[in-house]
């Protein structure tokens, strides 16, 4: 690993390196229509879902996808990218056609609500004061309606799969089941990483639990697509393969950017997991490179965190290599996941959704 672990410290804040991951030639226009086109088809279903939750629960999530202030007045907010229900809805499309795409929409806003249950309960745990660039739904609302608004977002998920009559619709159920034990696994081992002294967290350690929170939903999500589609087993299984390891690359990326990048456009506060002693993909990299860095900011993980080393711990995890080695692994599992696309889907004219999506998720900055 060392010979990869090289410093840039010069790069500007938030720029992924040039050439970490494949570049998709309309420089992700593409995959702005897919996630817009998503997000149209996903949002009249959440909605309608929303309806069964109990007024005070309706409130805080409509509030916590940006479409309410915290007085139930209409709001103009993001309700995210849209990312995974674009992916069942893609993967479905490339696999199985128009008529496939509009069967799954369901199922995908079923994923979407499973991911903003995590979302929800990730904010309580880390104590995270922002998403989406305003206040976090426990901060106003408070802790316990965030954490039952959360589970309620799980049980709607369930309840859609469970009405729905597709026949894909029992075993999408299930697959999301085990996925949310895997999400919960990933979140259990992160949040025990932050009570662990710097030099007892391994890398593989850090890649599996970076797998089970992010890589597991998306593969998922591309899973969920498939079986709407009617694909066989091994090309469900090649598609959560792909969704895995893109899934990685995005939590790679996603550690890059919490490190490095713009506030104002991340809409999270600078060095947010490195106050809360956060063992991320570079950070652990970082300290387990054998450089004059890594025991530098081993020092600095070992002592309560202090405003004014901040800067100090970002230039330490960059003279280490954490970046670097961050940005290399990125493109690496993006290759690994093109090589589970193909076998998944081998004419590249209908992989291609796919892949910008996984280019997109991979090359973002906030």
């Amino acid at each position: 690993m060392a010979e990869s672990l090289t410093p840039d410290a010069e790069r500007p804040s938030g720029e992924v390196q040039e050439g970490a991951v494949a570049v998709h030639a309309d420089d992700g226009r593409e995959a702005a229509l897919i996630l817009d086109r998503a997000r149209e088809s996903v949002d009249p279903e959440l909605r309608s879902a929303f309806a069964l939750l109990p007024a005070q629960m309706r409130r805080v999530a409509r509030y916590h996808f940006g479409w309410e202030n915290p007085d139930g007045t209409p709001a103009d907010g993001s309700a995210g990218k849209a990312i995974r229900p674009a992916l069942v809805l893609t993967a479905a499309e490339a696999l199985g056609g128009g008529a496939a795409r509009a069967a799954a929409v369901r199922a995908a806003a079923a994923v979407e609500l499973v991911h903003n249950f995590t979302l929800l309960h990730d904010d309580v745990m880390d104590r995270d004061v922002t998403r989406r660039h305003r206040p976090t739904a426990w901060t106003v609302f408070g802790t316990a309606d965030a954490i039952l608004v959360g589970d309620a977002l799980q049980a709607l998920a369930q309840m859609m799969l469970a009405r729905d009559p597709h026949p894909a619709a029992p075993r999408a159920a299930a697959r999301i089941a085990a996925c949310v034990i895997e999400l919960c696994e990933g979140q259990h081992a992160d949040t025990a990483m932050e009570s662990r002294a710097p030099d007892e967290v391994t890398l593989d350690e850090v890649l599996t639990m970076a797998e089970a929170k992010t890589g597991a939903l998306i593969g998922c999500a591309c899973a969920v697509g498939a079986l709407y589609a009617g694909a066989d087993d091994e090309a469900v299984d090649a598609l959560d393969a792909f969704g895995r390891a893109a899934g990685l690359a995005f939590q790679l990326i996603d550690d890059v950017i919490g490190i490095w990048g713009d506030p104002g456009r991340t809409g999270k506060p600078a060095g947010a997991d490195l106050a809360a002693r956060k063992k991320s993909l570079p950070v652990v990299a970082a300290l387990t490179s054998g450089t004059p860095g890594a025991a530098e900011l081993a020092a600095l993980y070992g002592a309560p965190y202090d405003q004014g080393d901040l800067e100090r711990t970002v230039l330490a995890i960059e003279r280490a290599g954490g970046r670097d080695w961050a940005q290399s692994q990125a493109a690496d599992r993006m290759a690994r996941a093109m090589d589970q696309l193909a076998r998944a889907i081998p004419d590249p004219a209908l992989a291609d959704g796919l892949l910008a999506l996984a280019e997109f998720v991979t090359r973002r900055s906030s």
